[in-house]
């Protein structure tokens, strides 16, 4: 019988507590990966986004497992944000102005041609409109700052607000890249009370400040 990898246990950059903020080394990741904007409760293109992406990554899941012998846990969803004021996710929350990628990570034995077969098998029924939008795409992301928040992604504001204005620079840090929420839960699914979702932030040394230590 084979064993099933399950990202969430074995990879330390799915580890976040909450109440925490946790400095820790990413390693280079890859993903399946789609862009879009706007509000992600109210713009269509989010919704066909997760749409595509989930019926490649079972595809790929189905073909390690029946081809390489190697089965795993589908990761969890996750998204990078951006928006041209990044207080539009501290302040304002205006989410009509947010920039996102949903990514979902597949395993490094996993190689280009598996994608491509995978993506094509998932439009041979009920095509996903956005399939032809996916990408496989490394992400470099390195130092990152990240914690665990419970409750509504409405209520992430203030644990940002901290993250970013607080912790970071007393840690001799600067942001940058995107901020990155990994979604733990399937907010499809959960109730938002009880959404458990990772928030991370790319740092770097601050240009006179000390280095930050990594956190164990």
């Amino acid at each position: 019988m084979t064993d099933k990898t399950d990202f969430k246990k074995t990879c330390d950059a799915y580890q976040a507590r909450r109440g925490q903020f946790r400095i820790v080394d990413v390693p280079d990741m890859r993903y399946l990966m789609i862009d879009g904007h706007g509000d992600p409760n109210t713009a269509p293109a989010f919704a066909t986004a997760v749409e595509a992406l989930y019926p490649v990554a079972y595809k790929l899941k189905f073909a390690s497992k029946r081809d390489l012998g190697r089965d795993y846990v589908v990761p969890p969803l996750e998204g990078l944000w951006w928006a041209e004021d990044m207080a539009a996710f501290t302040t304002s929350r205006d989410k009509s102005l947010w920039n996102w990628t949903l990514l979902l990570m597949i395993p490094d034995w996993i190689d280009e041609a598996m994608v491509d077969t995978a993506v094509e098998q998932a439009g041979t029924k009920n095509r996903p409109a956005r399939l032809a939008d996916i990408r496989l795409e490394t992400l470099s992301e390195g130092r990152c700052v990240q914690t665990l928040h419970v409750g509504s992604f409405d209520d992430e504001a203030a644990v940002l607000a901290h993250l970013h204005d607080e912790f970071i620079p007393a840690q001799g840090l600067r942001m940058t890249g995107k901020h990155h929420e990994i979604y733990l839960s399937d907010f499809r699914r959960v109730a938002p009370e009880k959404q458990r979702t990772i928030l991370r932030q790319p740092v770097l040394a601050d240009a006179g400040a000390p280095a930050a230590e990594k956190s164990e």
